[in-house]
């Protein structure tokens, strides 16, 4: 064990990029909650993780920042005495990727979405500026186009993507035998969500991608989303319903032929502020979100 976490702590120096050098994660520290048996969230700054422990060895799906990956396998190691065999990105973004190269250089083999590999290759726009392309040692070794299946840890695990939702690469994960869902950032779990127009997301692929999870799930599943709670069921039904309101209000906002910032200036989203806008993504910028989904679907 001591010896990949000195090989995780060298990738850590190399794919730190200078933004996040300029961040502290030196107080961030992991949480681990056991989901079922054999399954835990690890929570610390960025995606949630999901993490499979048994006999085949440690399976982890994002792996968060790259300054945490020590601690992170330094988490992993607390609960398991095996490697890390597969990392799993369940989409591009870098606060569930920046691990990759620590956690490849221990031995793990990194699998994704074509989509996936493509946008890390090449890098692009976001939100939050420019994304330099990653270096070949993050990148996804083993990519898949639809479905893919582990026969891991005494599960199937089943891997789908959704077409194109939060971003252009998602990928959705179903422990069938445990009845677990790790929903990477297709839930942001009673928050309003964070749909990557430049990566290929959108507001009708989001809100598919949401129900295409719930026809799949039942009363008992426990949901890992990709940000907030553990989640269940009812919580996954209470943001695709959010989400089509969303949708009819600013809707409705473009037929009456309002320009984005108009919508935004009527506050059509103000009484939902309580609890859906008290995360990462307030009411004004959901508005300005989905309105330029629709208007770019339209």
């Amino acid at each position: 064990m001591k010896i990949f976490l000195k090989a995780a702590a060298a990738g850590v120096i190399m794919c730190a990029a200078p933004a996040m050098a300029q961040r502290d994660f030196s107080q961030v520290e992991i949480k681990t909650t056991e989901v079922a048996e054999g399954i835990y969230m690890l929570e610390g700054a960025g995606g949630n993780i999901g993490l499979s422990v048994g006999e085949d060895g440690a399976f982890v799906i994002d792996d968060q920042f790259a300054p945490l990956s020590e601690k992170i396998l330094a988490a992993i190691a607390e609960v398991t005495d095996k490697p890390v065999e597969f990392v799993l990105n369940t989409h591009h973004h870098g606060d569930h990727t920046g691990g990759n190269e620590a956690f490849g250089a221990t031995g793990a083999h990194i699998v994704a979405h074509d989509n996936v590999r493509k946008r890390m290759a090449s890098g692009g726009r976001t939100d939050f500026g420019e994304t330099p392309p990653a270096p070949e040692a993050a990148l996804p070794v083993v990519t898949f186009s639809h479905t893919a299946t582990f026969h891991w840890n005494g599960d199937e695990i089943f891997v789908f993507h959704p077409g194109s939702a939060h971003t252009d690469g998602d990928a959705i994960i179903h422990f069938k035998n445990a009845n677990v869902l790790h929903m990477g950032d297709i839930l942001f779990a009673g928050q309003f969500p964070f749909i990557d127009l430049h990566g290929g997301g959108g507001i009708d692929g989001f809100i598919a991608a949401l129900e295409k999870t719930a026809a799949i799930a039942d009363e008992n599943v426990r949901i890992i989303p990709g940000h907030g709670p553990l989640s269940t069921k009812a919580d996954l039904e209470a943001s695709i319903a959010m989400l089509k309101d969303v949708r009819t209000r600013i809707q409705a906002q473009i037929d009456a032929g309002q320009s984005e910032d108009e919508a935004a200036q009527a506050d059509p989203l103000g009484d939902l502020k309580e609890p859906w806008g008290t995360g990462f993504i307030d009411a004004e910028r959901m508005t300005r979100i989905v309105y330029r989904s629709l208007k770019a679907d339209g």
